[in-house]
């Protein structure tokens, strides 16, 4: 959550880049210290990010290749939001795509800012359960695969730093702290 009562005033914004993802501009602010500043900010429709629950124990996670961090990472399910979209629906649909599962029940656990010093992008988490296999349909610029693994495992991946995705450590968290819990 933010607080409220902390807020910059928008003189205005010049956008350098615009595409799929969101943009990318030059925001001229007047600060809450009553500074005026220049600061580049990532404009993003925002994300859902989901922990698919195979069983009370297992969950399904992505090795997924992502340029950006020069090779394979680990990874719930997760994906843009559609215009408009409702963060749960994004969250079904990313799942059902990425690893071909459809979920009975979907759950929210939380969201966060991915980084909050140049964008506005903010991630909303999800546990999936009573789910029912299917075939997956991923995009044509991803490149991933599932494996199923103990919660416990994932947990303690986060810890040698086998996964290092900002999202999935949230998520995986929050799962196992019982934010969603399988009933």
């Amino acid at each position: 959550m933010t607080d409220a009562g902390l807020r910059a005033k928008l003189i205005s914004r010049r956008v350098l880049w615009e595409g799929d993802v969101g943009s990318f501009g030059l925001d001229e602010i007047v600060l809450p210290s009553g500074e005026r500043t220049t600061l580049a900010l990532f404009k993003h429709r925002g994300a859902s990010a989901v922990v698919p629950f195979l069983d009370a124990e297992n969950v399904v996670l992505l090795r997924q290749f992502r340029h950006a961090a020069g090779g394979e990472i680990w990874e719930v399910p997760a994906g843009k939001l559609d215009l408009g979209e409702d963060p749960l629906h994004c969250a079904a649909r990313e799942l059902e795509e990425e690893t071909g599962y459809c979920a009975g029940r979907v759950v929210r656990t939380g969201s966060v800012l991915t980084t909050p010093g140049f964008t506005d992008e903010r991630i909303h988490l999800f546990c999936a359960y009573d789910l029912v296999p299917g075939r997956p349909a991923p995009e044509a610029h991803e490149v991933l695969r599932t494996e199923v693994l103990p919660l416990a495992r994932a947990l303690a991946m986060i810890e040698s730093g086998e996964i290092c995705d900002g999202k999935t450590i949230a998520a995986l968290f929050l799962a196992a702290r019982g934010g969603a819990r399988r009933e």
